[in-house]
C-alpha cells in the first residue's frame, strides 16, 4: 500500500512500524508528496535532496534503487523534505546554486541565480572578446551572490571588476564564493546602493546588472519560493519596477568609458521601456534587446558614445 502524506508528519518514513524505505520507494513517494504541495518538478527535486543525504551523485541512485535507506539518512533527510514542502526553494535546503562553471553558495540573502542571467553574460563576454583586450575593468551594480562579478572575472578577459550592493549580508555570500573560486586578486566588493560607493576617478568598460526589477504590485502573483523566501530588496522596484532600472541608466555615464558596454537584465515587458530610456539619454548607440532561453525579450545592452 502506498503511505499517505500523514505518513511524513506522524511516523512519516522511517518513523515507527517496520515498514523499509528503498531508495526508489521513498524518492516516489516523496516526489508525490512534493507534487501535492505544489511543487512542480517534485520528483526531481526529492532526488536532489537524497542525492544530498546520501552522498551518492542523482544518477547513480537509480543503479542503487532498491538499497534500504539507513535510519540516521531518513533522520536527516525528513526535515529536508518539509521545507521543501513548505516551499522554501531547493537551492537554499542544498546551500547551493550552479552557475555557468561555478557552483555558488546562496541563502536567504541573496537571489538564487538564474539561467536568463548566464544569456546576459553570453552577450557581454562576447562583446569583450571581439574588443580584443586582455585589461578590461567591470562593474556588477547589485551582485548578491557574485554571480555575474565572478563570472566575468572567471571568463572574460578582466582584470578587475568592481561589484556592490546595499546588503552586507549578500556582499559576505559574494565574498565566499569568491574565495572558493581563487578569483580574490580580481574582485572588490564595495557597500552601497548602486554608485554610491563607487569612486569619482573610477572608469569601466562594462557595467552590467541584474538590478531588482518586480513592479511593487505584482508580489501576490510570484510564486511562493519567490515572494516567501527571496529577499524583497532585489526583487522589487517601486511601482512600474523600473526605479533601480532608471538609476542605472541615468548614472551609468560618469563611469563608462567611450565605447563600452551598459548591459542590463530586465523584467517581462521592460525591455521596450528601457531601451527607450537609454535613447533618450543620447548617450548611447546600437541599444538593442536579446531574448533569453525561452525567447522572451530580457536584455537591454547599449554602447556609450564617445
Amino acid at each position: 500500500m502506498t503511505p499517505g502524506a500523514e505518513q511524513l508528519a506522524s511516523p512519516g518514513p522511517g518513523q515507527g512500524g517496520s515498514e523499509v524505505w528503498t531508495v526508489l520507494r521513498l524518492m516516489e513517494w516523496s516526489g508525490e508528496y512534493l507534487v501535492g504541495k505544489g511543487v512542480e518538478q517534485g520528483r526531481l527535486d526529492a532526488e536532489h535532496l537524497l542525492a544530498h543525504v546520501t552522498g551518492i551523485g542523482r544518477l547513480e541512485l537509480y543503479l542503487q534503487y532498491d538499497r534500504p535507506m539507513l535510519a540516521e539518512e531518513l533522520d536527516r533527510y525528513r526535515p529536508f523534505l518539509k521545507r521543501r514542502a513548505g516551499r522554501e526553494p531547493l537551492q537554499y535546503i542544498l546551500e547551493r546554486a550552479p552557475f555557468r562553471h561555478l557552483e555558488l553558495h546562496v541563502d536567504p540573502s541573496v537571489l538564487i541565480p538564474r539561467p536568463e542571467t548566464e544569456v546576459l553574460l553570453d552577450e557581454v563576454l562576447d562583446w569583450a572578446k571581439a574588443e580584443g583586450r586582455e585589461d578590461m575593468n567591470a562593474l556588477d551594480l547589485g551582485t548578491g551572490s557574485g554571480a555575474i562579478a565572478l563570472s566575468l572575472a572567471l571568463e572574460g578577459p578582466f582584470e578587475r571588476v568592481v561589484a556592490t550592493d546595499t546588503s552586507q549580508a549578500a556582499l559576505e555570500v559574494a565574498r565566499r564564493n569568491c574565495a572558493r573560486a581563487g578569483l580574490e586578486d580580481k574582485l572588490e566588493f564595495r557597500h552601497g546602493a548602486y554608485y554610491e560607493p563607487v569612486d569619482a576617478s573610477d572608469e569601466f568598460d562594462v557595467i552590467a546588472s541584474n538590478p531588482p526589477y518586480v513592479a511593487d504590485g505584482e508580489g501576490p502573483s510570484l510564486q511562493p519560493e519567490v515572494r516567501d523566501w527571496e529577499p524583497v530588496q532585489a526583487l522589487f522596484a517601486g511601482p512600474d519596477g523600473l526605479r533601480a532600472l532608471r538609476t542605472i541608466v541615468a548614472g551609468a555615464g560618469s563611469w563608462l568609458v567611450a565605447g563600452g558596454l551598459l548591459a542590463l537584465e530586465v523584467g517581462l515587458g521592460q525591455a521596450g521601456l528601457v531601451a527607450g530610456l537609454l535613447e533618450d539619454t543620447s548617450e548611447y548607440a546600437e541599444v538593442r534587446v536579446r531574448r533569453d532561453f525561452t525567447g522572451r525579450e530580457r536584455m537591454v545592452l547599449a554602447r556609450r558614445i564617445g
